[in-house]
Protein backbone atom coordinates (compact mmCIF):
# COMPACT_ATOMS: atom_id res chain seq x y z
CA UNK A 1 0.00 0.00 0.00
CA UNK A 2 1.31 2.81 -1.25
CA UNK A 3 0.28 5.24 2.20
CA UNK A 4 2.07 2.94 4.27
CA UNK A 5 -1.38 2.53 7.13
CA UNK A 6 0.93 0.10 8.94
CA UNK A 7 3.04 3.43 9.63
CA UNK A 8 0.59 5.28 11.72
CA UNK A 9 -0.63 5.01 14.88
CA UNK A 10 -4.82 5.45 16.54
CA UNK A 11 -4.52 8.95 17.84
CA UNK A 12 -7.99 9.38 18.83
CA UNK A 13 -10.62 6.59 19.14
CA UNK A 14 -14.43 7.41 19.53
CA UNK A 15 -17.65 5.20 19.96
CA UNK A 16 -21.16 5.72 19.73
CA UNK A 17 -24.43 4.08 19.79
CA UNK A 18 -26.62 5.15 17.08
CA UNK A 19 -30.11 4.46 16.67
CA UNK A 20 -30.20 2.78 13.49
CA UNK A 21 -29.67 -0.59 11.74
CA UNK A 22 -25.61 -0.76 11.05
CA UNK A 23 -26.50 -0.99 7.53
CA UNK A 24 -28.01 1.74 7.56
CA UNK A 25 -26.11 3.59 9.23
CA UNK A 26 -22.90 2.75 6.75
CA UNK A 27 -24.87 3.86 3.88
CA UNK A 28 -25.01 7.01 5.54
CA UNK A 29 -21.46 7.37 4.40
CA UNK A 30 -21.51 5.82 1.59
CA UNK A 31 -21.82 8.81 -1.23
CA UNK A 32 -21.19 12.58 -0.94
CA UNK A 33 -23.97 13.64 -2.74
CA UNK A 34 -25.65 14.40 0.77
CA UNK A 35 -22.74 17.33 1.58
CA UNK A 36 -24.86 19.73 -0.03
CA UNK A 37 -28.09 19.52 2.23
CA UNK A 38 -26.24 18.21 5.18
CA UNK A 39 -23.11 19.61 5.37
CA UNK A 40 -23.40 22.90 3.86
CA UNK A 41 -20.74 24.76 5.17
CA UNK A 42 -18.40 22.58 3.46
CA UNK A 43 -19.36 22.40 0.47
CA UNK A 44 -17.83 25.30 -0.79
CA UNK A 45 -14.74 23.08 -0.55
CA UNK A 46 -16.22 19.99 -1.63
CA UNK A 47 -16.66 19.14 -5.57
CA UNK A 48 -19.68 16.70 -4.21
CA UNK A 49 -22.01 15.97 -6.92
CA UNK A 50 -18.27 15.81 -9.01
CA UNK A 51 -17.33 12.14 -7.00
CA UNK A 52 -16.05 9.46 -8.62
CA UNK A 53 -17.53 5.61 -7.47
CA UNK A 54 -15.79 2.36 -8.30
CA UNK A 55 -16.41 -1.26 -7.20
CA UNK A 56 -13.81 -3.68 -7.10
CA UNK A 57 -15.42 -7.45 -6.93
CA UNK A 58 -17.70 -8.26 -4.44
CA UNK A 59 -16.13 -7.08 -1.04
CA UNK A 60 -14.44 -3.93 -1.74
CA UNK A 61 -15.57 -0.86 -3.05
CA UNK A 62 -14.57 3.25 -2.96
CA UNK A 63 -15.34 6.40 -3.46
CA UNK A 64 -12.86 9.74 -4.49
CA UNK A 65 -14.39 13.14 -3.59
CA UNK A 66 -12.60 16.20 -4.85
CA UNK A 67 -11.52 18.26 -2.19
CA UNK A 68 -10.42 22.16 -2.40
CA UNK A 69 -12.71 22.72 -5.15
CA UNK A 70 -16.42 24.00 -4.66
CA UNK A 71 -19.39 21.96 -5.16
CA UNK A 72 -20.95 22.00 -8.44
CA UNK A 73 -24.48 23.06 -6.65
CA UNK A 74 -22.49 26.48 -5.30
CA UNK A 75 -20.28 27.49 -9.02
CA UNK A 76 -20.12 30.90 -9.27
CA UNK A 77 -21.07 32.04 -5.81
CA UNK A 78 -17.90 30.64 -3.92
CA UNK A 79 -14.08 32.82 -5.05
CA UNK A 80 -10.83 30.84 -4.43
CA UNK A 81 -10.11 32.58 -1.45
CA UNK A 82 -13.50 31.06 0.25
CA UNK A 83 -12.44 27.86 -0.73
CA UNK A 84 -8.77 27.92 1.00
CA UNK A 85 -10.74 29.47 4.61
CA UNK A 86 -13.88 27.02 4.96
CA UNK A 87 -11.44 23.75 3.82
CA UNK A 88 -11.75 21.06 6.60
CA UNK A 89 -9.03 18.88 7.60
CA UNK A 90 -9.90 15.50 9.67
CA UNK A 91 -7.14 16.44 11.87
CA UNK A 92 -6.40 19.90 11.80
CA UNK A 93 -4.36 19.74 15.36
CA UNK A 94 -1.62 17.85 13.52
CA UNK A 95 -0.84 20.69 11.38
CA UNK A 96 -1.13 24.23 13.38
CA UNK A 97 -2.22 26.84 11.92
CA UNK A 98 -3.50 26.74 8.69
CA UNK A 99 -4.33 30.30 7.27
CA UNK A 100 -3.55 32.15 4.75
CA UNK A 101 -4.44 34.24 1.56
CA UNK A 102 -3.86 33.86 -2.34
CA UNK A 103 -1.70 34.98 -4.19
CA UNK A 104 -2.52 36.97 -7.56
CA UNK A 105 -4.05 34.36 -9.95
CA UNK A 106 -3.40 31.32 -7.51
CA UNK A 107 -5.82 28.73 -6.97
CA UNK A 108 -7.07 27.12 -3.61
CA UNK A 109 -6.66 23.83 -4.35
CA UNK A 110 -2.81 24.45 -5.46
CA UNK A 111 -2.20 26.56 -2.50
CA UNK A 112 -3.44 23.73 -0.13
CA UNK A 113 -1.70 20.84 -1.85
CA UNK A 114 1.54 22.92 -1.49
CA UNK A 115 0.72 24.31 1.98
CA UNK A 116 -0.50 20.59 3.09
CA UNK A 117 2.20 18.94 1.68
CA UNK A 118 5.21 20.55 3.38
CA UNK A 119 3.27 20.57 6.68
CA UNK A 120 2.39 16.80 6.58
CA UNK A 121 6.28 16.01 5.48
CA UNK A 122 7.41 18.37 8.80
CA UNK A 123 5.13 16.50 11.05
CA UNK A 124 6.06 13.15 9.51
CA UNK A 125 9.48 13.75 8.84
CA UNK A 126 8.91 11.84 5.78
CA UNK A 127 9.46 12.95 1.60
CA UNK A 128 6.18 13.44 0.13
CA UNK A 129 7.03 14.74 -3.24
CA UNK A 130 5.89 10.87 -4.77
CA UNK A 131 2.00 11.27 -3.46
CA UNK A 132 -0.31 13.65 -5.80
CA UNK A 133 -2.22 16.10 -5.23
CA UNK A 134 -5.35 14.45 -5.33
CA UNK A 135 -4.05 11.76 -2.93
CA UNK A 136 -2.27 14.91 -0.31
CA UNK A 137 -6.23 16.49 -0.66
CA UNK A 138 -8.93 14.58 -1.72
CA UNK A 139 -11.16 11.96 0.28
CA UNK A 140 -10.22 8.47 -0.87
CA UNK A 141 -13.33 6.15 0.85
CA UNK A 142 -12.51 2.29 0.45
CA UNK A 143 -15.38 -0.12 1.63
CA UNK A 144 -14.41 -3.25 2.93
CA UNK A 145 -17.01 -5.92 3.41
CA UNK A 146 -18.64 -6.35 5.73
CA UNK A 147 -18.46 -3.43 8.10
CA UNK A 148 -14.89 -1.24 7.74
CA UNK A 149 -14.49 1.81 5.97
CA UNK A 150 -10.41 3.03 4.95
CA UNK A 151 -9.65 6.54 4.16
CA UNK A 152 -6.61 6.25 2.92
CA UNK A 153 -5.49 9.57 2.00
CA UNK A 154 -3.31 12.08 3.91
CA UNK A 155 -5.39 14.84 4.76
CA UNK A 156 -8.26 12.40 6.37
CA UNK A 157 -6.64 9.77 7.67
CA UNK A 158 -9.39 7.87 9.26
CA UNK A 159 -10.86 3.97 10.10
CA UNK A 160 -14.57 3.66 10.56
CA UNK A 161 -16.46 0.89 12.07
CA UNK A 162 -20.22 -0.04 12.48
CA UNK A 163 -21.43 -3.13 14.44
CA UNK A 164 -24.99 -4.45 15.55
CA UNK A 165 -25.46 -4.26 19.05
CA UNK A 166 -26.68 -7.45 20.18
CA UNK A 167 -30.41 -7.82 21.18
CA UNK A 168 -31.79 -4.40 18.93
CA UNK A 169 -31.66 -4.21 15.25
CA UNK A 170 -32.50 -1.15 15.55
CA UNK A 171 -29.08 0.58 16.66
CA UNK A 172 -25.52 0.00 16.57
CA UNK A 173 -22.04 1.10 17.50
CA UNK A 174 -20.25 3.04 15.35
CA UNK A 175 -16.38 4.03 15.83
CA UNK A 176 -14.15 6.48 14.59
CA UNK A 177 -10.40 6.22 14.47
CA UNK A 178 -8.09 8.91 13.69
CA UNK A 179 -4.15 7.90 12.96
CA UNK A 180 -1.41 10.10 12.84
CA UNK A 181 2.45 9.23 11.51
CA UNK A 182 4.63 7.47 13.06
CA UNK A 183 6.99 10.23 15.43
CA UNK A 184 10.11 10.56 13.42
CA UNK A 185 11.96 8.39 15.79
CA UNK A 186 10.12 5.62 14.94
CA UNK A 187 8.69 4.57 18.12
CA UNK A 188 5.06 3.51 18.46
CA UNK A 189 2.60 5.43 20.94
CA UNK A 190 0.27 3.18 22.75
CA UNK A 191 -2.91 3.30 20.91
CA UNK A 192 -5.61 5.70 22.27
CA UNK A 193 -8.51 5.10 24.80
CA UNK A 194 -11.75 4.47 23.76
CA UNK A 195 -13.77 7.29 24.28
CA UNK A 196 -17.44 6.29 24.43
CA UNK A 197 -20.28 9.11 23.59
CA UNK A 198 -23.84 8.83 25.04
CA UNK A 199 -26.20 9.13 22.68
CA UNK A 200 -27.21 12.47 23.17
CA UNK A 201 -23.61 13.51 22.83
CA UNK A 202 -22.12 15.37 20.20
CA UNK A 203 -18.74 13.95 18.80
CA UNK A 204 -16.94 17.45 19.39
CA UNK A 205 -17.12 16.76 23.32
CA UNK A 206 -14.85 13.72 22.35
CA UNK A 207 -11.27 14.40 23.66
CA UNK A 208 -8.82 14.47 20.61
CA UNK A 209 -11.61 15.34 18.23
CA UNK A 210 -11.14 17.80 15.69
CA UNK A 211 -14.39 20.51 16.46
CA UNK A 212 -15.06 20.57 12.77
CA UNK A 213 -15.27 17.57 11.88
CA UNK A 214 -16.96 16.75 15.19
CA UNK A 215 -19.43 18.63 13.18
CA UNK A 216 -19.86 17.06 10.42
CA UNK A 217 -19.98 13.51 11.90
CA UNK A 218 -22.71 15.11 13.83
CA UNK A 219 -24.27 16.06 10.83
CA UNK A 220 -23.80 12.38 9.33
CA UNK A 221 -25.69 10.55 12.16
CA UNK A 222 -28.44 13.12 13.86
CA UNK A 223 -31.05 12.19 11.22
CA UNK A 224 -30.47 8.15 11.24
CA UNK A 225 -33.33 7.67 13.51
CA UNK A 226 -35.64 9.62 10.95
CA UNK A 227 -34.44 7.38 8.39
CA UNK A 228 -35.18 4.55 10.20
CA UNK A 229 -38.39 5.38 11.39
CA UNK A 230 -39.28 6.31 8.01
CA UNK A 231 -37.94 2.59 6.26
CA UNK A 232 -40.27 0.82 8.63
CA UNK A 233 -43.04 3.04 8.37
CA UNK A 234 -43.29 3.23 4.44
CA UNK A 235 -45.52 0.91 2.29
CA UNK A 236 -42.78 0.96 -0.27
CA UNK A 237 -41.31 -2.81 -0.81
CA UNK A 238 -38.05 -1.49 -1.48
CA UNK A 239 -35.73 1.83 -1.76
CA UNK A 240 -35.33 3.71 -4.87
CA UNK A 241 -31.48 4.67 -5.29
CA UNK A 242 -29.43 6.91 -7.30
CA UNK A 243 -28.12 5.17 -10.63
CA UNK A 244 -24.91 6.59 -10.24
CA UNK A 245 -24.51 8.30 -6.66
CA UNK A 246 -25.52 5.36 -5.02
CA UNK A 247 -23.71 2.69 -6.65
CA UNK A 248 -21.83 1.94 -3.30
CA UNK A 249 -25.20 1.16 -1.58
CA UNK A 250 -26.45 -0.99 -3.80
CA UNK A 251 -23.35 -3.09 -4.22
CA UNK A 252 -23.05 -2.99 -0.41
CA UNK A 253 -26.77 -4.46 -0.28
CA UNK A 254 -26.76 -7.17 -3.10
CA UNK A 255 -23.35 -8.56 -1.52
CA UNK A 256 -25.41 -8.88 1.84
CA UNK A 257 -28.08 -10.59 0.07
CA UNK A 258 -25.47 -12.87 -1.32
CA UNK A 259 -24.47 -13.90 1.96
CA UNK A 260 -28.32 -14.14 3.69
CA UNK A 261 -29.94 -15.62 0.35
CA UNK A 262 -27.04 -17.53 -1.08
CA UNK A 263 -27.58 -16.50 -4.50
Amino acid sequence: NAWKLEDRYIHCHVSKVIPANWKLTMEAFMEAYHVIETHPQVAPSNADANSQYDVFGEHVDRFISPLGVVSPHLAGEITEQDILDQFTLGDSGALGDTERKLGEGESARQAMANMFRKMFEEAANADLSHISDSELLDCFSYTVFPNLFLFAGVSLPMIYRFRPVPGDLRKCLYEVFFLRPLPKDGERPDPAECVHLEEHQSFTEAEGMDEGFGVILDQDTENLLLQQQGVEASAKPGITLGNYQEIRVRHFEQTVEKYVYGN
